[in-house]
């Protein structure tokens, strides 16, 4: 049984997405915390609710980030994690955290990266006029958005969206993508051949994924 931490700083939903499909699915994993930093935020309030641990390493209380990153390193580690997966967790983290959860680090993104890494995609996505627009999951490295691409998940941009119109539809992808991509981890699917991620196959019947089918191929 492998340990999973998911850190959020705030609604959460992608976290709930991830716990309700580990219960439903059986993933031969738990989900062993639920951990912020910030003391407010709801997704607590849930994880708490289905019997999830909690904790709180509020980033305010620290001089720097990385005496923040050091502190939120000694917490996690509690919960020997096989893999530690930010969901909508607000922070920069500095090269010494990620080196530290090397290729057991995941992160989504609300946008087709490399494009539009940083915050605010779906407005510069609007302003940069792109006929298509989504949601990345990709291993973390100390560049800022710019990891090893898991998975994609694409939807058109209508004329008359507004940021949060595209927004709203990205995160139902979202909440499919990122399960998906949490449980390929766990069963040890995801092999990095230098910086790109491919799919293994369940069994040899199956052939390997490219990135962009990944989500097709899981639901047929």
């Amino acid at each position: 049984m492998k340990n999973i931490v998911i850190l959020i700083s705030g609604r959460g939903s992608n976290m709930e997405a991830i716990v309700r499909a580990c219960k439903q699915e059986n993933w031969p994993a738990k989900i062993a915390a639920v951990i912020s930093n910030r003391a407010d935020a709801a997704g607590l309030s849930f994880a708490q609710a289905q019997g999830i641990p909690t904790a709180v390493v509020e980033h305010r209380q620290f001089a720097d980030r990385v005496q923040f990153d050091q502190a939120l390193m000694r917490v996690i580690d509690q919960f020997s994690p096989a893999v530690v997966v930010l969901a909508g967790f607000m922070r920069i983290l500095t090269p010494a955290f990620v080196a530290h959860y090397a290729d057991r680090l995941l992160n989504i993104h609300p946008s087709l990266l490399p494009a539009f890494p940083g915050l605010h995609t779906h407005e510069r996505a609007l302003e940069a006029g792109v006929r298509v627009h989504g949601a990345t999951v990709h291993f973390v490295t100390a560049d800022l958005d710019h990891g090893p691409i898991i998975a994609q998940a694409v939807v058109p941009v209508m004329p008359d969206d507004e940021a949060t119109t595209l927004a709203a539809r990205i995160l139902m992808l979202e909440h499919q993508m990122y399960p998906a991509a949490v449980r390929w981890f766990i069963e040890g699917r995801l092999q990095r051949v230098d910086n790109r991620v491919v799919l293994l196959p369940r069994d040899t019947g199956d052939r390997p994924s490219g990135i962009f089918s990944l989500i097709k191929q899981e639901q047929a």
